[in-house]
């Protein structure tokens, strides 16, 4: 790599890394106040786990060897990563790929939010890490033949997922319907409101995603040329539309705007443009978001009607929002100056591209799915992964962490 590819992916790599501070701050904004700690302190468990358990075995399975289904252990224990004849281009992709596997995990605790053992999550992440993104991402990205050319099976038959509408948020959407399925209901829902505590922390998490969504989709190229500069407007563009569409679709049908409305459809849009970000041109990226602004808001509201408490509007935002951008895939995708692949249908292609886009998702699906239940199930019947009705009234700040975020009382008293 030269020294502007170089420094770009180093700077993408701390745009990555910082979405899950903000993660943290949109989802500890959205919870109420008594359990607001707690959604920061899941976030921050990501960062503290998943980047040295990428260090000593993540990278090397998701990334080693030139098999179909899983990698070696040829980089496991940061080998071969250090400063020789490439210059530290090995070690840079380590680090920005690391910052991916990092927000994966942490966008499932929106899910489980108000009602998870801290101690059985701090055993999930790991193991999550592990058994379920690991091989998803080695089959959309991993492994390399003689030739350079992936090597993962779902990469050989023609999927793509540019910076990870599939591996990324249908991988952790659907894990957090299987946790929400194991865990259960809240105390009290859906009859009683829960109510975000503090819309401002949810639009500043909003804000430092959206600014983090820049490295996450323009450095997933690898290059500093024209495709990071079309992945960077896609993402500008697609973040704007899935934000105005969720909002007017929100006035129309409940006659008003919210921030809440707002921040989720900005982030639905960015989660859609993700997987199509590289490969997508023109006014693409603005339908992408546009269409899943309008069909993540009212993805969100299933949860009531089928009887699952997703706290946080993980599977609807992220799952929904993640395939909706995944499967116009098949439709928008326009090679040429983007790169050698085929073209969606609206470009003169087949629907070849489009079968495989949904051959994809749906392995991922089933996947993921079945794997993140058996993993909670264990985790259930040896630790229990569920607080106690005593704790979740408490709030999960107090009985998990021994910390509150708010004094207000204490200071009132003061004054």
């Amino acid at each position: 790599m030269d020294g502007a590819t170089t420094a770009w992916l180093l700077v993408a790599s701390a745009l990555v890394l910082f979405m899950t501070p903000g993660l943290a701050f949109f989802y500890g904004g959205m919870d109420r106040s008594r359990n607001s700690l707690n959604m920061l302190m899941m976030s921050f468990w990501c960062l503290l786990t998943v980047p040295l358990l990428w260090a000593v075995l993540g990278y090397s399975l998701a990334f080693g060897g030139s098999g179909s289904f899983i990698g070696n252990f040829d980089f496991a224990f940061l080998s071969g990563s250090d400063i020789g004849a490439d210059n530290g281009e090995k070690l840079v992709w380590l680090v920005y790929l690391g910052a991916f596997a990092t927000i994966t995990p942490a966008l499932i605790s929106g899910a489980v939010a108000d009602r998870m053992k801290f101690s059985a999550w701090a055993l999930f992440v790991p193991l999550w890490s592990l058994l379920v993104y690991v091989p998803v991402t080695f089959w959309i990205y991993g492994g390399s033949d003689s030739g350079g050319e992936l090597t993962g099976w779902l990469s050989v038959r023609g999927s793509l997922d540019f910076a990870g509408g599939t591996a990324i948020h249908v991988n952790a959407g659907i894990a957090a319907l299987a946790a929400v399925l194991v865990l259960g209901k809240r105390k009290g829902w859906p009859k009683e409101g829960h109510p975000p505590h503090s819309m401002p922390m949810v639009m500043l998490g909003t804000a430092i995603l959206f600014f983090g969504w820049f490295g996450f989709n323009a450095g997933a190229g690898g290059l500093t040329d024209g495709v990071a500069v079309q992945a960077f407007a896609n993402t500008f563009f697609a973040a704007a539309a899935g934000g105005l569409a969720w909002a007017l679709t929100e006035r129309l049908r409940d006659r008003h705007f919210t921030n809440l409305g707002v921040g989720s459809g900005i982030v639905a849009g960015l989660v859609a443009i993700t997987p199509a970000a590289g490969f997508v041109s023109g006014m693409s990226s603005i339908w992408i978001g546009a269409a899943a602004g309008v069909i993540c808001a009212f993805a969100v509201s299933l949860k009531f009607r089928a009887g699952y408490d997703d706290s946080l509007d993980v599977v609807g935002v992220h799952m929904v929002g993640g395939l909706v951008g995944s499967l116009l895939i098949g439709f928008f995708a326009k090679p040429g100056a983007l790169g050698e692949f085929e073209a969606g249908l609206f470009n003169g292609g087949g629907a070849g591209l489009l079968a495989e886009q949904f051959i994809a998702n749906a392995v991922t699906i089933v996947f993921s799915f079945v794997v993140t239940f058996v993993i909670l199930k264990a985790l259930d019947s040896t630790m229990g992964i569920r607080a106690s009705e005593d704790d979740e009234v408490d709030g999960m700040d107090i009985s998990q962490h021994a910390e509150t975020a708010y004094n207000l009382g204490e200071s009132t008293m003061a004054r």
